[in-house]
């Protein structure tokens, strides 16, 4: 997929998702590849790199997995994933000493819609410049504001799904079974979280 075809339309922008703690780095790209897959978007990886620092380790990992509704739409998430401050540390585990990863991460989601109107129309430039217009001030086409809406479900779901895996490394490791009441905080953040996303998709023509 060559973006440079595409006009582009932002619909999510830099939706954020903080943590603080132990985790580990391998198990944290696993399951983001396996939410990716799940959703079937084709993997893609932009940008990967690690610099080691006094305070630790820091990794920077850019993902833009894309899913092919046509010939000529497209959906794709942006996905930057930043670990900071990365050290090692030693944790029980369900009764066994296990190594862990502890430091920060922040993971940033960007979602975009892209059209090829010259593959869809077959346009010469004024046309294509007019369909673009229309589409996105005037009036959105069904088949494009389906897709709008998928890529905030999409995008909603691999965030969810990540912060609960997050969490749930505070409660499993030398803290025993997870607490009701903290499984019930937990999922009420989650919960609110998904809200904002069912707000922002209510708000896509």
């Amino acid at each position: 997929m060559h973006e440079v075809n595409y006009e582009r339309e932002l619909i999510i922008n830099g939706r954020e998702l903080k943590y603080k703690g132990i985790f580990k780095a391998d198990e944290i790209f696993s399951k983001m590849n396996r939410l990716i897959e799940e959703r079937e978007y084709e993997k893609r990886e932009k940008k990967s790199e690690e610099v080691v620092l006094e305070s630790g380790r820091k990794i920077y990992v850019e993902l833009r997995p894309f899913k092919e509704k046509s010939s000529y739409s497209v959906l794709m998430i942006k996905i930057r994933v930043m670990l900071d401050n990365v050290t090692s540390t030693v944790e029980e585990f369900k009764g066994e000493k296990r190594r862990f990863d502890n430091g920060d991460v922040t993971i940033i989601f960007d979602a975009w819609s892209l059209t090829d109107y010259d593959e869809r129309w077959e346009m010469k430039p004024f046309v294509f410049f007019m369909k673009g217009f229309i589409n996105k001030f005037i009036y959105t086409f069904p088949i494009e504001a389906g897709n709008k809406k998928e890529v905030v479900a999409d995008t909603a779901y691999i965030y969810g799904q990540m912060k609960r895996f997050l969490n749930s490394y505070k409660y499993e490791v030398g803290k025993g079974p997870l607490e009701a009441d903290v499984a019930k905080k937990m999922e009420e953040e989650v919960r609110k979280e998904m809200e904002s996303f069912k707000e922002e998709m209510e708000q896509v023509s």
